[in-house]
């Protein structure tokens, strides 16, 4: 393991701003558990694809879509108060 300094853009919390030594741009950090749950939501987008469950599909990628927006806006509104531009 290596120890090294960050430098934190937002509060910590479940999906913290950071920027790593030598990187440009900065990162988001996604603990475990909420990664987690991200890959839980895709497999069962998977499985309701599987089972042209085309409704059911549509219904977790639509929530899917949300959490995901909603990490992009909190990194977008991070890089933003920090007059960093986006790399995107």
């Amino acid at each position: 393991m290596e120890r090294v300094e960050a430098e934190l853009f937002t509060d910590g919390g479940n999906d913290a701003v950071v920027r790593l030594p030598g990187r440009r741009f900065p990162g988001l950090l996604i603990q475990g558990d909420s990664l987690s749950i991200l890959r839980s939501d895709v497999a069962e987008l998977v499985e309701a694809c599987d089972q042209g469950d085309v409704a059911g599909a549509r219904e977790t990628a639509g929530l899917l879509l949300i959490d995901l927006d909603a990490l992009l806006t909190r990194y977008a509104a991070a890089l933003e108060a920090h007059e960093i531009p986006r790399p995107y």
